[in-house]
C-alpha cells in the first residue's frame, strides 16, 4: 500500500513541476538551434529551480514506488501528473490547449488506465553488466538525437530523446529500488541513472521552451512509459494480473498511437506566461 501512496505523491509534485518549468524555459532568452546554454539561464531563474526541486522529490517518490511495483504501473501514474499540471495552468495560469491536444491526452490517458488496472506488485530481477552498458550506449545515442531536435517548433523531435532518457532512468530505477539503498553511490547503475535524468531534463527544457507544454510533456510521458514497460516485461520480470494481458497490448498500442497523433498536430500558440510577483 506504501508504493501507491510513494506514486501518487510523486505524481502531485510532478504536476507542480511542470507548471513552474515550463513557465521559466517560455521566458527565458530564446536562441535557435541547439541551445546548450537554456540550462545555464534557467539555473538563474527561482521559479525554474523551484519547479526543478519538485520534480526531485517526484523522482525520489517514484524511485521508491518502483521497489514493489511494476514499471507500467509508476510510468502511468507518473505520466498522470500531465493532466494534473494541465489542470492547474488552465485554471490559475491561463493555458490554452487545443480541442485536438485534449483528444490525444484522453487517447494516452485510456492506454495509461489500462496498463495501470493490469498491474501486478512484483519485485524486478537485477540488469546483468550488458544490459548497463547497452543502457550507457541508448544514452550516448540519445544525446546525439537530442543535438538534432534544437530547431524551433520540434516540439515533438526534441521531446522524444527526452522519454527515451527517461525510460533509461525509470528501467534503472527499477533495479535499483528493490536492493540496498545505502550502497548506491558506489553502483554504476546508480551513475547511470543519474546521467539519464540529467540529460532527460535538458532535453526537455528544450522541448517546454519551442512548443506547447501538454503536447511536450505528453510526448515524453508516452515515449518513456512504452519504452519502459517493455524492458520491464521483457527483462525484469514485471508480472500482469491473471487474465490482463490483453489490458496491456491494448493500453500499449494506443500510446502508440496518442504519440505519432501528436507528432502530426500542429503546435498550439505558446500559453501566456505571467510573471512571478
Amino acid at each position: 500500500m506504501l508504493g501507491y501512496w510513494e506514486l501518487v505523491a510523486s505524481a502531485v509534485l510532478y504536476a507542480a513541476g511542470i507548471v513552474a518549468q515550463s513557465t521559466a524555459a517560455r521566458r527565458a532568452e530564446h536562441r535557435r538551434g541547439a541551445d546548450l546554454g537554456l540550462i545555464a539561464r534557467l539555473a538563474a531563474d527561482r521559479l525554474y529551480l523551484a519547479g526543478f526541486t519538485a520534480q526531485v522529490g517526484g523522482f525520489v517518490l517514484a524511485f521508491l514506488a518502483r521497489g514493489s511495483l511494476p514499471l507500467y504501473l509508476v510510468q502511468a501514474g507518473s505520466a498522470s501528473a500531465i493532466g494534473l499540471a494541465t489542470l492547474f495552468g488552465v485554471l490559475v495560469l491561463g493555458w490554452r490547449v487545443t480541442s485536438v491536444e485534449i483528444g490525444v491526452l484522453v487517447l494516452l490517458a485510456v492506454g495509461m488506465v489500462l496498463l495501470g488496472g493490469a498491474a501486478a506488485p512484483s519485485t524486478a530481477r537485477g540488469l546483468t553488466p550488458t544490459m548497463v552498458a547497452a543502457l550507457v550506449g541508448v544514452l550516448v545515442l540519445t544525446a546525439l538525437l537530442g543535438l538534432r531536435a534544437g530547431r524551433p517548433n520540434a516540439v515533438v523531435s526534441a521531446a522524444v530523446p527526452a522519454g527515451i532518457a527517461f525510460a533509461v532512468v525509470a528501467v534503472a530505477g527499477r533495479a535499483l529500488a528493490g536492493g540496498d539503498l545505502t550502497s548506491l553511490p558506489w553502483q554504476p547503475l546508480a551513475w547511470v541513472l543519474v546521467l539519464a535524468a540529467v540529460l532527460g531534463q535538458a532535453l526537455l527544457a528544450g522541448a517546454l521552451q519551442r512548443g506547447s507544454a501538454t503536447s511536450a510533456v505528453a510526448t515524453m510521458d508516452a515515449v518513456s512509459m512504452l519504452i519502459a514497460s517493455v524492458v520491464g516485461m521483457v527483462a525484469m520480470g514485471d508480472r500482469i494480473a491473471e487474465g490482463r494481458q490483453w489490458w496491456v497490448v491494448t493500453g500499449l498500442g494506443l500510446v502508440v498511437v496518442g504519440v505519432l497523433a501528436l507528432g502530426r498536430t500542429p503546435q498550439a500558440a505558446p500559453e501566456p506566461v505571467k510573471e512571478a510577483v
